[in-house]
């Protein structure tokens, strides 16, 4: 990716990468947020919604030119083929401007958030350490269904195309266990960032 020292941080949905991702920009780190450059390429006039309405058709694009996400998802998680061929139109794009941003970055460290880390393959020679925020399923589901009212069955659907818990923590390098109260979050990044500054071989502020 460059030589900056970056961290892949993944974790499965509803686990609570957006709030660890918060923690660390609060210590003045570079995050980039795959998931926010997904939207953005999918926006009206984003680069990827030429490729899928060519690869899937207009219905999945909304009055406004963006993508209709109601009918993607309903499309590509109910089908591997689906979403293996929407995710070789987004991903490639995500990695380019991912690059470009964290190249960018001027901070001693950059965090790259990658929710679909484990799936996609982990390739080490982009990522100096891999975090795994990790929660039990059942706070998984719990935690999307309140932000997001999707009904139990879609949210379930969607934990089932991810890693599981089990192979996300093997690939690990760092642990964030948000199973507890979100202040718990906060002396984990503490640590955390310490430890990444050390490794970058910056100084730790005083």
């Amino acid at each position: 990716m460059s030589r900056k020292f970056v961290v892949a941080l993944t974790g499965g949905i509803g686990s609570g990468k957006s709030a660890v991702a918060e923690l660390f920009a609060r210590h003045g780190v570079a995050v980039v947020d795959c998931d926010e450059i997904a939207h953005q390429l999918t926006q009206a006039g984003g680069a990827a919604i030429g490729p899928i309405r060519e690869a899937f058709g207009p219905g999945v694009i909304g009055t406004d030119g963006s993508l209709d996400r109601v009918r993607m998802r309903a499309l590509a998680f109910g089908d591997d083929a689906q979403r293996r061929k929407l995710e070789a139109i987004l991903h490639p794009l995500i990695r380019k401007e991912g690059t470009r941003r964290v190249g960018r970055a001027g901070s001693a460290y950059a965090v790259l958030v990658v929710p679909l880390l484990v799936e996609a393959g982990i390739d080490r020679s982009r990522y100096a350490r891999v975090i795994v925020v990790d929660c039990t399923e059942a706070q998984q589901i719990e935690r999307v269904m309140l932000r997001s009212g999707l009904p139990e069955h879609e949210v379930r659907a969607i934990i089932g195309t991810q890693a599981r818990r089990e192979e996300r923590l093997a690939r690990a390098d760092d642990v964030i266990d948000n199973s507890g109260a979100i202040g718990a979050l906060e002396s984990q990044v503490n640590r955390l960032h310490e430890k990444y500054l050390s490794l970058a071989g910056k100084p730790r502020p005083a």
